[in-house]
């Protein structure tokens, strides 16, 4: 019997400078490590993307991690335009701005400045929701929305996902702080930002 060949976890990097990677892949958080060994995501239209690594075995694994944040995602090609993977299509709707509900209350200025480079028109924001008591909660993006509303953009594509109850909890969260759209989300300092939303997120959970 053949032995399954081992593979070490999926390691998203959440940074925005690593030599290893492409910077728009960086940008579009498809980058990965497999032990010590990088794969790339490079998103090429709203519904496609080529996957890059060294070992093709591993590729489902790091497209699962991938599609987690990405779920509007769903074919998968290689670099020499063989489909690895693909799933059902997933609707996309067109948002207004003002009607996005978020569900954080801060935004890092140091990702914003990186975020910032690549955000320029409404093409560019994707984002996961939630519907909630009529609202359409944001489950990620927040920098990428806050971005967007600075520039004067006023639409969003989104698409409706699943999401835990710790998502409409910090959305009602966000409204008892008059954060309603992405226009109320407030910048703060890198530093600021990881006492003042880690310290809540660990009291959340530290409380369930």
């Amino acid at each position: 019997m053949k032995q399954k060949e081992y593979m070490p976890g999926v390691n998203r990097i959440n940074t925005y400078t690593d030599s290893r990677f492409s910077k728009k892949v960086l940008n579009q958080h498809g980058a990965f490590l497999i032990g010590d060994e990088p794969y790339e995501v490079e998103i090429v239209s709203k519904t496609d993307a080529i996957i890059r690594g060294k070992n093709s075995n591993f590729y489902e694994a790091v497209i699962d991690e991938f599609r987690f944040y990405a779920e509007h995602i769903t074919n998968f090609w290689d670099e020499t335009n063989n489909l690895v993977k693909t799933y059902p299509a997933v609707e996309l709707a067109k948002i207004p701005m003002a009607e996005i509900q978020p569900s954080q209350f801060y935004v890092d200025e140091i990702k914003k400045q990186a975020v910032s480079d690549f955000v320029h028109t409404e093409e560019d924001l994707i984002i996961p929701l939630v519907n909630w008591e009529g609202h359409n909660v944001s489950v990620d993006g927040h920098t990428r929305l806050f971005v967007a509303a600075e520039k004067g953009i006023q639409n969003v594509y989104g698409f409706y996902t699943e999401a835990g109850d710790y998502v409409r909890d910090f959305a009602a969260e966000a409204i008892r702080r008059n954060i309603v759209s992405p226009y109320q989300l407030i910048e703060v300092k890198h530093e600021d930002y990881e006492k003042l939303w880690f310290a809540f997120c660990d009291e959340y959970f530290s409380s369930k």
